[in-house]
C-alpha cells in the first residue's frame, strides 16, 4: 500500500539521522527527510505527492555516499521506494 511505503520512506531517511554520516550528505538527507515526513504525515493530492516524491528523488541524487554503510543501505532503500512510487505515476 502506498501509505505504508510513504511511512517506510520517511523511516529510512530518519534512520540516517541516527548514523554518523558525512556532513554534506547529512544536510541533503535532512532535507529529504523533511519532505518525506510531510508527505507521510499529510494527505497530499496526487499531483502534490508526485511533485514531492520528485523532490526527494532530486535531493537524494546529491548523496553519493554517507561514509556509513548502514546509512548507505537506508538511502538505497529510500531510493528504491521513491523509484517505485514514481514509476506508478
Amino acid at each position: 500500500m502506498t501509505d505504508e511505503r510513504l511511512q517506510a520512506l520517511h523511516e529510512h531517511l530518519a534512520k540516517t539521522g541516527e548514523r554518523p554520516v558525512e556532513r554534506t550528505a547529512s544536510r541533503w538527507l535532512g532535507e529529504a527527510e523533511a519532505v518525506a515526513a510531510d508527505i507521510a504525515e499529510g494527505d497530499p493530492s496526487e499531483d502534490v505527492l508526485t511533485e514531492r516524491l520528485a523532490t526527494v528523488d532530486h535531493i537524494l541524487s546529491h548523496v553519493d555516499s554517507t561514509d556509513d554503510a548502514v546509512a548507505d543501505d537506508h538511502v538505497e532503500a529510500a531510493r528504491e521506494i521513491v523509484d517505485a512510487l514514481l514509476a506508478e505515476r
